[in-house]
């Protein structure tokens, strides 16, 4: 077994390389990983990519296992999956999914990994539902709410698919490609441009990182309703409409962010969140939401064509091959 691997990191904003890297003699505590996928979640790694991360932010947004420091050079990502080649007796060949950034091999404490059910594979392990499934804990829908999410990206169709599963409830994922009608139905949600969205909604979940998305989804409110915000916005600053009927109709914008567990689920803690993240993956409808694969080797000039703006990618998966 060799003690290197190979990791992405991001020399300079907007430059981005493999490099090789060194890999810790394992303790007895410790898992030997070898990644077979890791997911590009677009919106926070291409802000990362960007050299986006604002200086006041730059210590909360530290991933597990990061190396280096914002701006750059900085090696991140957090959607790993791999299988556990040295370790606990009880992991060593198990398929895993683990908070590490993008590397061929690590050596992580046996904690920092979850074991995959034995109905999801591997291919679909590194989907996002984490941040999704701790939206639904903050917004705490109820049955028979009508509710949008405005942005549809791999969190916020994510987001749409969960809603869906609460009895009665309208959901419409609102956004202005109409390539994701396609993904809506496939995860049996509806569908609409931002111009064509129904209104009076108790609930909208915001997740397309714009400003013409947030001014929408408060005019997508009923009296009394609430936007989650689960967009992050890096360094830009955001004009939020809190004219005309903010006022009037007592509307709410809440943000909900995963780095923290919701105060009304407190009695959970984030591994139990990880679990039933990855529990809620066995259903193959999800498989919809990769819409893009790339090798490790391509990952640098992927990552550049996404922070480019490239269109219609909800989740990228990088498949591994030998290190």
């Amino acid at each position: 077994m060799t003690d290197t691997a190979r990791a992405l990191w991001l020399r300079a904003p907007g430059q981005a390389e493999i490099r090789a890297a060194a890999l810790p003699p394992p303790g007895p505590d410790d898992v030997v990983v070898r990644t077979l996928y890791t997911g590009v979640s677009r919106g926070t790694e291409t802000l990362v990519f960007r050299g986006e991360v604002p200086a006041s932010q730059h210590t909360a947004m530290r991933a597990p296992f990061q190396e280096g420091a914002f701006p750059a050079p900085v090696k991140y990502g957090y959607l790993a999956v791999g299988t556990v080649e040295q370790g606990p007796a009880a992991l060593v060949g198990r398929a895993v999914f683990c908070l590490h950034p993008h590397q061929t091999r690590f050596v992580v404490p046996a904690a920092a990994v979850t074991p995959l059910p034995p109905d999801v594979p591997p291919a679909r392990a590194v989907l996002d539902f984490e941040t999704a499934v701790n939206a639904l804990w903050d917004a705490a829908p109820l049955v028979g709410d009508r509710i949008a999410v405005v942005g549809g990206g791999m969190v916020g169709c994510s987001v749409a698919a969960l809603l869906a599963g609460i009895p009665g409830t309208r959901v419409q994922l609102v956004d202005p490609d109409p390539s994701r009608a396609a993904v809506a139905a496939a995860l049996g949600v509806g569908y609409a441009a931002p111009e064509d969205a129904e209104g009076d909604c108790d609930l909208v979940v915001h997740a397309s990182a714009t400003d013409a998305g947030l001014a929408r989804s408060l005019e997508l409110l009923a009296a009394e309703g609430e936007v989650v915000e689960l967009s992050w916005y890096g360094d830009r600053r955001v004009s939020v409409p809190l004219g005309e009927a903010f006022h009037s109709r007592r509307l709410t914008v809440r943000a909900s962010q995963v780095g923290t567990v919701s105060p009304r689920r407190a009695r959970r803690g984030y591994a139990e969140r990880m679990g039933l993240a990855l529990r809620l993956l066995a259903d193959p409808r999800f498989d919809a939401l990769v819409t893009g694969e790339c090798r490790f080797e391509e990952l640098p000039a992927v990552l550049a064509r996404l922070a480019a703006g490239e269109p219609s990618v909800l989740c990228v998966r990088v498949a591994y091959g030998e290190p």
